[in-house]
């Protein structure tokens, strides 16, 4: 009998057990990842462009999910980014003129310190480009970054090579210069890439080919000169834009601004709180400080004093 109770106490002691771990589990799911507030009323919804664009799903997503509900009315935009890869950015563009396009609902960007290259050519899906007088725009162009560390393992001792099934295939390697048909290889690309980039600037700013040729050279111009130049549109403040886009939609000079939560996983933060002072770990950080493995040998739209070493 009193086996039986002793049971019957441990099973319940148990089960308090799981549900405790259930609850505390549920209450962390709720921190890490609280619900989206509601849209109650018609508003504009406010999204960020920053840092080097080297992924799209989050911003995409976002713009994809809000854009289809019928309280958002328009999207407002705020860039401050030097650009980054091609196809992210090109992606963001895509999206951009989408929602203006298939879901009729007017996007502006606001650029206040910095919408260069990548991010530029998001820029450019927009209907109205929004600027600071001195914000650092344009740099329309593409690189592609590679490092030569032939004469380091030289020195080393070190002897790296390859085996491959063609003569393109280590194209850019650190262990070895490019040959000369590598080059005009990659430059092809990178011609390509650039007349991709021009005819999104022509589409989304309605400027002829001829007129743009003269300034899709790489260079940066100021937000004033950008819009004297027709790469953008007015010079002004985020909360000009925001008034411009809530007048632009119907709701006036003071429009309700929805800002969307970021969302980050408990488990993202935990592998953020990580040890990051070993020995190996300060050696993989320093590394990647340098040389930027993730921004070579791809083309990029990218202003490359921008991003320090």
């Amino acid at each position: 009998m009193f086996k039986n109770i002793f049971k019957l106490i441990m099973a319940v002691f148990a089960l308090m057990i799981m549900a405790a771990v259930v609850m505390v589990i549920s209450g962390l799911m709720v921190i890490f990842n609280p619900p989206e507030a509601k849209i109650a009323k018609n508003s504009i919804m406010a999204m960020d462009l920053s840092g080097i664009i080297m992924d799209s799903r989050e911003f995409i997503e976002t713009l994809s999910k809000y854009r289809k509900d019928d309280h958002i009315k328009g999207i407002l935009i705020t860039i401050n980014s030097p650009g980054g890869v091609v196809g992210p950015s090109q992606e963001i563009y895509e999206e951009i003129r989408r929602t203006s396009t298939e879901f009729k609902k007017p996007v502006y960007a606001y650029c206040g310190a910095l919408a260069a290259s990548g991010a530029y050519y998001s820029a450019v899906g927009a209907d109205q480009i929004f600027t600071t007088a001195g914000c650092t725009m344009g740099s329309i162009g593409v690189i592609m970054e590679l490092v030569n560390l032939e004469k380091l393992y030289s020195w080393a001792k070190v002897e790296r090579y390859a085996l491959t099934t063609g003569p393109y295939k280590d194209a850019g390697a650190e262990y070895k210069p490019l040959t000369s048909d590598q080059r005009v290889l990659f430059q092809t690309l990178l011609n390509q890439v650039l007349a991709q980039f021009k005819k999104a600037v022509a589409t989304g700013r309605k400027m002829k080919m001829e007129e743009l040729d003269k300034y899709a050279d790489g260079r940066v111009f100021t937000g004033e000169d950008a819009v004297a130049k027709g790469f953008a549109d007015k010079i002004g403040t985020w909360e000009d834009a925001r008034r411009a886009l809530g007048e632009a939609v119907g709701l006036g000079k003071d429009p309700e601004v929805f800002k969307p939560r970021k969302h980050k996983g408990i488990y993202a933060m935990l592998e953020d709180g990580g040890d990051a002072s070993t020995e190996d770990s300060m050696f993989g950080a320093a590394f990647k400080q340098v040389f930027k493995p993730e921004l070579r040998a791809k083309p990029l739209f990218l202003m490359p004093g921008a991003v320090g070493f």
